[in-house]
């Protein structure tokens, strides 16, 4: 009987090798063409070949060297993390990019352990900045930057 010595490195290695046979399903839909002329199935396809490849090494090496045991799962920052990419989508037209970006940052931060109101603040409104600069200036999205008063 095999014996799994590395849980966290097998585990991981089984979810690379999922990830990767769902972008190859997915990917099998579109042509592929060559590395000369890629289709748009090319990237998808060795993208989950590659996952497949190293999440089968990954798992392999697994049962050969000794680790530790995967931790408990943590609900609450899974719920934060994720709530708050889904608050911004519904919230990004109304309130604008800026402060939804920083209400993002702001509430996904919270999800640590080691959160701190200053550190975040001050990351929210450095990436709130940059994602204004990257997607109003940059790459003229039609977003409101700011919410309107009317």
């Amino acid at each position: 009987m095999v014996r799994i010595r590395n849980p966290k490195d097998f585990w991981s290695g089984v979810l690379f090798v999922a990830v990767g046979i769902g972008a190859l399903v997915l990917g099998s839909k579109y042509t592929l063409g060559s590395a000369a002329r890629m289709g748009p199935g090319y990237f998808p396809r060795m993208l989950g070949i590659l996952l497949v490849v190293l999440g089968g090494v990954l798992a392999l090496r697994a049962l050969a060297t000794v680790g530790p045991p995967v931790p408990r799962f943590r609900w609450w920052p899974t719920v934060l993390v994720l709530g708050s990419v889904v608050v911004f989508g519904l919230i990004v037209q109304t309130v604008g990019l800026a402060l939804s970006t920083l209400l993002l940052i702001l509430v996904a931060s919270a999800a640590s352990p080691e959160f701190r109101w200053k550190e975040a603040l001050v990351a929210g409104v450095v990436l709130a900045t940059l994602a204004t600069a990257v997607f109003i200036v940059g790459l003229k999205l039609t977003l409101p930057i700011w919410p309107r008063f009317a």
